[in-house]
């Protein structure tokens, strides 16, 4: 395929946009070449500015549950926006998708919308510090929260030191807050939490991981967590600003069958528009401003054009009594296709799957955590990636992201993407 029209794009992005790009993944860096400058988008389909097109596995980084463009939500959004975009007041719509999504997910019983996962993260940090009258928090290496700088921290030199730093302007002071476990290693947290008594806030854990490839928990971690948290005082964060309304309507609280004490959504809420939310019992939520002390706002949260796309999507989920079903389905049948072709090209790989979402590692090991991910050999991905590129197929341009399926694939698609895979394996 030809990408010269992105080539020029992008040449012209670096002149005024740092890197080219307003999100770092979007430069290639991690597979190299040129980004992909995209035109427009339909169901299935991707369309570059060079007139080539792809079938979608990245779907907007997972929003795109129904496909793009999907009628309602622009329809909504259209309407909404002839009456004005903003107000910075409240409107019923934004009542509606709150009471919908309420209702969807189990164990909560208020939401404040956000504009983005990043936002909703941190707020819900800030909220149990607040609710509980601690300071520290523990998270997981590889889990990404957004890029507020509690969350930009790498481990220090054992399960029971402070984290550092992890990216130039993070302060010292930020980083002393925040503990680093290890995904799937419930023994990690039980020694952090020893050495750090009567001084963690929460545990804020993608329930599924999806920034270091698609990683499930393991049997019985979740629910180890939930207990170490209510045994010691401890708020339980989902991040489920990739897996809520998507996994199931209930997101993994409902697929796992475990309550969290806050949960953050993003991506599926926002119907592909800018939006975040967290979500939790009356008791926590009450906590924030207004109605209580811990502080949190934002001029466009809860905007009536993200409202209206959000909502058409839960709406359309919502009344979907098999969607959840049709995209288990899909994302096997590609699993098992992909298998297929992998292991008859002779490569050593492992693939990841929870329901619509899947990665694949190319390492012959199981993939658990950030360590065991960063063992898969990323030369090998880059040709894949390139060469399914090439063969019409877009997947996330990294090593470390989980892709995601839209219920607009169709089995021939499918078919043809494991085509696709036969082909690039057998040049690997």
């Amino acid at each position: 395929m030809l990408y010269k029209r992105s080539s020029e794009l992008f040449a012209e992005a670096e002149k005024v946009i740092p890197g080219g790009v307003n999100s770092p993944v979007r430069a290639f860096k991690g597979v190299g070449g040129t980004p992909l400058f995209l035109k427009s988008a339909k169901g299935q389909w991707l369309f570059d500015e060079d007139g080539n097109k792809f079938l979608d596995y990245i779907n907007s980084w997972g929003p795109m549950i129904l496909g793009h463009a999907y009628e309602p939500v622009v329809e909504a959004v259209i309407e909404k926006a002839k009456l004005g975009t903003s107000f910075g007041a409240p409107t019923k719509l934004e009542t509606e998708i709150a009471s919908l999504a309420v209702s969807m997910v189990p164990n909560i019983d208020k939401i404040r919308f956000v504009n983005s996962g990043t936002e909703a993260c941190m707020s819900a940090v800030r909220l149990a510090r607040g609710y509980t009258n601690r300071n520290k928090v523990i998270k997981f290496a590889g889990c990404y929260h957004g890029h507020s700088d509690s969350f930009l921290i790498q481990a220090g030199s054992g399960l029971s030191t402070f984290g550092v730093p992890n990216s130039p302007g993070v302060t010292p002071g930020t980083a002393q807050d925040t503990l680093l476990a290890t995904y799937n290693d419930i023994n990690s947290v039980s020694e952090l939490i020893d050495a750090n008594k009567d001084e963690i806030a929460a545990i804020i854990i993608e329930p599924v991981a999806g920034n270091m490839g698609c990683i499930p928990p393991k049997d019985g971690f979740l629910s180890d967590l939930r207990t170490l948290c209510d045994d010691n005082g401890i708020l339980l964060i989902f991040d489920e600003v990739m897996t809520g309304f998507r996994l199931a309507r209930g997101g993994a609280q409902e697929l796992f069958n475990i309550n969290a004490d806050i949960v953050t959504y993003g991506k599926v809420i926002g119907g592909g528009l800018p939006v975040g939310a967290f979500a939790a019992r009356s008791e926590i939520m009450d906590h924030l401003s207004p109605a209580g002390s811990v502080y949190q706002a934002g001029t466009l949260s809860g905007n009536p054009l993200a409202m209206a796309a959000g909502l058409a999507m839960l709406q359309a989920l919502e009344s979907d009594l098999e969607i959840y079903n049709r995209l288990e389905q899909k994302t096997a049948y590609l699993e098992n296709g992909m298998r297929e072709e992998l292991t008859s090209a002779n490569i050593n790989y492992t693939i990841n799957r929870v329901g619509s979402m899947i990665s694949v590692h190319f390492d012959k090991d199981s993939v658990v955590d950030f360590k065991s991910a960063g063992k898969g050999d990323n030369d090998t991905f880059k040709k894949f990636f390139h060469g399914l590129l090439e063969n019409g197929v877009y997947i996330a341009p990294s090593a470390y992201e989980t892709w995601f399926i839209s219920d607009a694939l169709t089995y021939e698609d499918l078919d043809a993407t494991i085509a696709a895979v036969g082909k690039v394996a057998r040049t690997l």
